[in-house]
């Protein structure tokens, strides 16, 4: 009798027969007999009822066969042992799934491309070195400097920023998950402690939802933010993380839409399109800061996981 081969339930039942002392003597009992479920509890000294509990037990698991006979009185029901050896096969456990995560920490100024066409009509955006000013203020031609590259906090009204990070398929298998993080505030005049403002996070153009960030941050210095950057200014920010899967997206654990892993077509193309920012239909449109690695409360910029 081979048991659990290909059949994990008849494995359970077989485990179960063999689990009790009383099922063990009632087949050897039967090894060298066939007999009715009187003679077993009788020989077994055991009520007829428990014989017959353990015997149905062993014939659902298979260990027994059973023919009618005519009785003194009606018929009785014969049972007959129809195996001597049992090898069971215990399933292998599977060994853990190995998980590649790659991650990818992305300079904030390393945008490729931006929108800003609700500040060319009026509104506010620049960027912070780490010891200057990069361009002028409220300037979109500033966005198109060489040292924007090193930008440090970069702030505007509406708009969007957008990046690519490089794709590798990671011998041809596709993501099962994707993460992205960035320390993000809202955009006020100086700063503003109680400013929420919708920021949206697009990968490969589709939208994974939006965020809402609380306050424009200010009024004390980040942790990392230069020293000569003024505190009347944004400071610091939050860290939300967009998490998308196979069951759809979250941030910071919380869902936000029915986005999944599937519909953002990961390994089209050799890299990720991902922009973030705020649109000028929003309903809490009030700008937003992005902060760097070197200032701002987190050391680091952009950050996309993907975990295959």
């Amino acid at each position: 009798m081979n048991v659990g081969q290909d059949n994990t339930n008849e494995l359970v039942l077989v485990a179960k027969a063999l689990g009790s002392p009383t099922r063990i003597q009632i087949l050897e009992f039967l090894q060298d007999k066939s007999a009715n479920v009187s003679e077993i509890a009788q020989g077994l000294d055991i009520p007829r009822a428990t014989a017959d509990l353990h015997i149905s037990v062993l014939a659902d698991a298979g260990f027994l066969d059973f023919e009618t006979l005519p009785a003194k009185r009606g018929v009785q029901k014969v049972c007959t042992r129809n195996h001597d050896i049992v090898v069971l096969h215990v399933p292998k456990t599977r060994a853990p799934e190995s998980l590649d995560v790659v991650t990818t920490d992305m300079p904030i100024g390393n945008f490729v491309d931006y929108d800003f066409t609700a500040i060319e009509s009026g509104g506010t955006c620049g960027m912070v070195g780490e010891s200057a000013l990069i361009g002028l203020f409220d300037d979109i031609a500033s966005f198109h400097e060489p040292d924007r590259v090193n930008a440090q906090i970069i702030w505007f009204s509406a708009g969007h920023l957008e990046y690519r990070f490089p794709f590798r398929s990671q011998g041809g298998r596709t993501p099962r998950s994707l993460e992205l993080s960035a320390e993000l505030c809202s955009e006020a005049e100086g700063y503003h402690l109680d400013w929420p403002s919708d920021i949206f996070v697009e990968v490969n153009d589709v939208e994974l939802g939006l965020w809402t960030s609380p306050a424009d941050f200010g009024g004390s210095r980040g942790r990392l933010t230069p020293d000569w950057w003024s505190t009347d200014n944004s400071q610091f920010g939050l860290v939300p993380t967009w998490t998308t899967d196979s069951e759809g997206t979250t941030v910071d654990g919380e869902s936000i839409s029915d986005v999944r892993i599937g519909e953002l077509n990961l390994d089209q193309h050799s890299f990720v399109k991902v922009r973030i920012g705020v649109r000028p239909d929003a309903k809490n449109c009030r700008g937003m800061n992005i902060f760097g690695e070197r200032a701002g409360n987190t050391e680091q910029g952009i950050v996309l996981k993907l975990e295959f």
